[in-house]
């Protein structure tokens, strides 16, 4: 196998008896908006048989030609070519398709979005670009995934990005990484489903199928099975369902799908053969002949289940596998089916069996699940502060089971994730009061509680995220507006927490330190009582340590930023970086003067500011930005020694700074906002790998001190902050040793660890045993939904079916299935 080359993407397309298509997909890849020296074409030719081979190398001599001594179907194909491809990402095009010269560039792009991205579908129209092939996935409850729409005009509605259960194997993109987790394509398919199998198995390990309507493709969708059979195509197509239902599903599923789902088989092969089923009754007096004429589509159903009998073994070692390995719910999964009530085929006979199978077994029922809002006050998108960034991570690591809709007060952009996301206006209740509704626990930072009569009434299970302690805040924020505004800017604060600390079912916070100031603030609101220790002593059901985390994924220098970009700072130059906002609560004037000292024995030394506009319209430039630029300008520094940002890095560009930086800096004054703080830009040090000089009193400097992570200098101590910069950018030995302490220390802050409290909590989520003493709330039982079994009939199941028919089949399928229905009434 070739060694993977970062940034390139390898284009996989499998001929077989098609090499005029072929050159001309060839023709069109070299049309894209995509360098070439990134783009890597592997085309296999699938033992066509003919000249197919000695035409490729004739006429597309830049292609990897990959020559298969026989067949291997679709999956054998794809999985050869991938063998040789050399690319980060793979992307999968069928030999009769064109790409839009954006193809490459828009999947890519989504890739770069997340490193949760484990694959992207690309939009597919048909030839002429008037008719759809695919706009997204489903999936039947008998376990045959279809693309909704396919055939029909497109439609005028736009298209957005969307997490979907699968792409269309004519056109989509795989990251090379994820495709070798997944083992590929499963060969025993040979074709048909298999896109739809790598699709569900890669949701199923927590990766993120993202439908890009900007990757366009379009394709001519030969008939390529007509020439073998319509039977044959039965086969395969029955044969793979019944192994992706088998493998992906979880054992509470499986137990009620697969009978269902082989009744149902067996329905199918009967209604197309055109038998009658009662034939064989001893009361009909039919032919006693031994053998009789049955069409092949009929045996096609039986074959595809004896088949799925004869691979059992090793379909069973792949669903263990599978199965072991997953970490996302059915009930997660399930949000991806789309109308799993979708029957498939047509005939009356077949429609009356599959209702009355679908009345039987409750297959169409979607399983338990908890729905999760989360409500922050910060901007969703491109530029997120701290606030939007733990909402946007609770968000992500709860959508692996639950079904999570994030709530922003103050914008959203847009964005492709997981879960909902959306944006309700600051006291608008009325458009909060349905999210709360739907809602079984519901978790929010800030004021929305405040905000929101629904949420302060509400029933449902509340998580109050006190991350950050906004009365103590406030005695530094509100200290510049008089006395008269700051009493009441901290007493609102602290209103605002005793309401949410009076009503919360569990409480999130930062730090050990932080636990223990809320664990006094709850014990003088009669929070801490006998009802909630008698089960829980160390009262960890109802409040935990859920500090800010990183991503397990470390930083990549992707473009630069600084460092021989930003005129007064080389290449070569030390540069000190200041992560995140210049607040009035820290001491950058300090940092500055020591900065300033450090200069004149080091003139390399460079200090960067990289936040000083908050991405939040509501939160206004703080004066100390202003006094810092003025100080800076009188020692004679600003713009050679020291520089600050006119605005605010994007939270996805913020790795190219951290990645230029050799040292990280955090310095504040010592009172008791920095006692009880939590500076989420250490983090960023942490992930980047920085030694970093800290201010101390808090508890990051607590944790830089007892680690060895850098220096800790007192508050105010010029002096002494020079040394340490000093020390942290030219002590080599040091340097390297703060490094190796800060790589060990990382891993306790990623994502994964951090939310792991909140998570287990939402797994059985309860209301606290005060609240339902008292009576505040009803029951103190989990709230996780049961399924319900609703009547497959009625006049709400049939007008819904009637637009799904409708949409998929058109007029002539409506009529045949009102008319099953009235038959049977």
């Amino acid at each position: 196998m070739p060694t993977t080359r970062p940034g390139v993407v390898s284009v996989v397309l499998v001929n077989f008896r098609g090499t005029d298509d072929t050159l001309t997909a060839i023709d069109h890849l070299g049309r894209l908006d995509w360098p070439a020296d990134r783009l890597e074409i592997v085309v296999v030719e699938n033992a066509s048989g003919d000249d197919s081979a000695e035409r490729l190398r004739r006429e597309a001599p830049h292609v990897v030609l990959v020559e298969s001594k026989e067949n291997l179907g679709f999956a054998g194909g794809c999985n050869l070519g991938v063998r040789n491809a050399s690319g980060e990402y793979i992307a999968f095009l069928n030999n009769d398709a064109k790409p839009d010269a954006a193809w490459v560039s828009a999947a890519v792009a989504r890739f770069e979005s997340s490193d949760r991205v484990g694959a992207v579908a690309s939009r597919v129209l048909d030839w002429d670009g008037e008719k759809v092939d695919y706009i997204g996935s489903a999936m039947t409850w008998f376990g045959q995934g279809y693309k909704p729409l396919t055939a029909q005009p497109v439609p005028t509605t736009p298209d957005v990005p969307k997490d979907v259960l699968f792409g269309t194997g004519s056109a989509m993109f795989v990251r090379r990484s994820v495709y070798e987790q997944l083992g590929g394509f499963d060969e025993r398919y040979f074709m048909f489903f298999e896109d739809v199998d790598l699709g569900w198995r890669l949701n199923l390990l927590g990766h993120r199928y993202v439908y890009e309507p900007a990757s366009l493709a379009y394709h001519k969708h030969h008939a390529s099975m007509s020439s073998f059979g319509s039977f044959k195509e039965s086969y395969l197509l029955e044969r793979n369902a019944l192994f992706t239902q088998y493998k992906n599903l979880g054992d509470e599923a499986l137990a009620v799908a697969l009978p269902a789902t082989l009744a149902l088989t067996v329905r199918r092969g009967v209604a197309k053969g055109g038998l009658d089923s009662t034939e064989y009754d001893l009361r009909k007096g039919a032919s006693n002949d031994p053998t009789a004429e049955i069409s092949k589509e009929t045996v096609a159903a039986v074959y595809a289940i004896d088949q799925f009998v004869e691979n059992l073994p090793g379909l069973v070692e792949e669903r263990e596998r599978i199965q072991s390995t997953r970490v996302v719910t059915d009930a997660r999964i399930w949000s991806l089916f789309g109308e799993t009530d979708a029957p498939s085929y047509t005939d009356e006979h077949y429609l009356e069996g599959y209702d009355k199978l679908a009345t039987a077994f409750p297959v169409t029922e979607s399983p338990a699940v908890t729905r999760v809002l989360i409500v922050t006050g910060d901007p969703i998108g491109a530029k997120m502060a701290g606030p939007a960034i733990r909402a946007w991570s609770m968000a992500e690591a709860l959508a692996e089971h639950n079904l999570v809709t994030l709530v922003s007060l103050a914008g959203v952009e847009p964005v492709s994730a997981p879960f909902d996301v959306v944006h309700v206006r600051p006291g608008d209740d009325r458009a909060m009061r349905p999210y709360e509704r739907e809602a079984d626990v519901i978790v929010f930072q800030g004021l929305a509680m405040a905000l929101f009569d629904s949420l302060r009434k509400t029933d449902k299970i509340i998580v109050a995220d006190v991350y950050d302690p906004m009365h103590l805040e406030q005695l530094e924020q509100g200290r510049e507006l008089g006395r008269q505004q700051w009493d009441k800017q901290v007493g609102d604060a602290t209103d605002v927490l005793n309401e949410q600390l009076e009503r919360g079912d569990f409480f999130l916070c930062a730090s050990e330190r932080q636990r223990h100031f809320y664990l006094g603030q709850l014990a003088g609101l009669g929070r801490i009582n006998p009802a909630n220790y008698a089960d829980d002593p160390d009262l960890e059901g109802l409040i935990d340590v859920v500090p800010f985390g990183l991503s397990e994924t470390p930083p990549a220098h992707e473009r630069a930023v600084l460092k021989g970009v930003l005129p007064g700072i080389s290449e070569t130059d030390k540069l000190l970086l200041w992560s995140g906002g210049l607040y009035n609560w820290f001491d950058p004037k300090s940092l500055i003067e020591a900065v300033a000292r450090l200069s004149e024995t080091h003139d390399d030394v460079r200090l960067f500011f990289q936040g000083t506009k908050h991405p939040h319209p509501g939160v206004p430039e703080m004066g100390i930005v202003a006094e810092s630029r003025q100080l800076a300008s009188d020692l004679g520094v600003l713009d050679r020694s020291v520089f600050f940002n006119s605005s605010w890095v994007d939270y996805a560009d913020r790795q190219n700074y951290l990645t230029e930086a050799d040292a990280g800096v955090s310095t504040h004054f010592s009172h008791v906002e920095t006692t009880f703080s939590f500076r989420t830009r250490i983090l960023d040090y942490l992930w980047a790998g920085l030694p970093m000089v800290v201010t101390e009193g808090d508890h990051f400097a607590q944790l830089v001190e007892e680690e060895k992570l850098g220096v800790v200098v007192p508050s105010g101590d010029v002096a002494a902050l020079a040394a340490a910069l000093e020390k942290v950018l030219y002590d080599e030995k040091f340097i390297a040793a703060a490094k190796r302490n800060v790589a060990r220390v990382r891993q306790r802050y990623f994502w994964s660890v951090v939310l792991r409290p909140l998570v287990d909590f939402v797994a059985d989520p309860r209301h606290a045993a005060d609240l339902v003493a008292r009576g505040v709330v009803g029951t103190g039982q989990p709230v996780k939904r049961a399924s319900t079994r609703r009547k497959k009939h009625g006049l709400r199941h049939d007008v819904g079916l009637f637009f799904h028919y409708m949409r998929n089949g058109g007029p002539a399928v409506v009529v045949k299935k009102v008319r099953s229905r009235l038959g049977r009434r």
